[in-house]
């Protein structure tokens, strides 16, 4: 019977070394750039192979205007300041939809989408969703929600080779990201679900529309202080 454990020991402790290495490695990843920001994404890297010419450049979220900060709440996820990292009546509803026939929908928060879009590939699958919500949780933890959302509007893809809210403004609208007014925010964070379809100028007629709808959303988050934890 020993000749049969001693192989089975061996590959526990194998798979128990490879579990500890993977963790220490993404916590130490993930610490790291909680102070130092990501130069690139893998996104990133995949649309340069693709010949897009990369612009980018990483602000502070306080120079960032007011109103970018209300409408990517308003408009990706409202419960931000509330939630730990996983939107769980979210995640139900669309697993429901989901059983019914109607397709799964995403999901994501926030701290989803930047735990995606810092650390891992774009696309789906299981085994990606599985170290997405294993960043999400960590981030969670060591960033805070301020850094969280920072990293978000800084490596957000805005289309055309834009990464990032200062990138996209300067070149949407020739002005920083701390100029944006209402109008232009909602417009930026209307297009953020689909930026190769969606554009912000000219903007389309669904574009239009749903601007006008995430700045009602925003007034919202300002009255109900849906921004508290991030807002100065």
């Amino acid at each position: 019977m020993a000749w049969i454990l001693r192989p089975i020991d061996r590959l526990i402790l194998w798979i128990g070394r490879m579990v500890f290495l993977f963790v220490a490695l993404s916590v130490g990843w993930v610490l790291f750039h909680a102070v130092v920001p990501p130069s690139s994404t893998l996104t990133m890297g995949l649309r340069a192979q693709a010949g897009a010419e990369i612009k980018t450049d990483w602000i502070s979220l306080e120079e960032m205007s007011p109103h970018l900060i209300r409408a990517v709440i308003a408009s990706e996820d409202s419960k931000f300041c509330s939630h730990r990292g996983f939107d769980v009546e979210q995640i139900k509803a669309a697993l429901a939809e989901a059983e019914n026939g109607n397709g799964l929908r995403g999901a994501s928060t926030i701290s989803q989408q930047t735990a995606k879009n810092v650390f891992l590939w774009p696309g789906r699958g299981w085994v990606r969703k599985g170290f997405e919500a294993w960043f999400t949780a960590l981030i969670e933890v060591f960033w805070g929600k301020e850094r969280i959302l920072e990293a978000y509007l800084n490596v957000a893809e805005w289309g055309d080779g834009y990464f990032g809210a200062e990138a996209t403004a300067q070149g949407r609208f020739g002005k920083p990201a701390a100029g944006l007014n209402a109008a232009e925010a909602s417009l930026m964070a209307t297009v953020l679900p689909n930026p190769h379809k969606w554009r912000v100028s000219p903007p389309g007629p669904y574009v239009s529309r749903r601007s006008y709808t995430v700045r009602k959303r925003m007034a919202v988050v300002r009255q109900q202080a849906l921004d508290a934890c991030v807002a100065e």
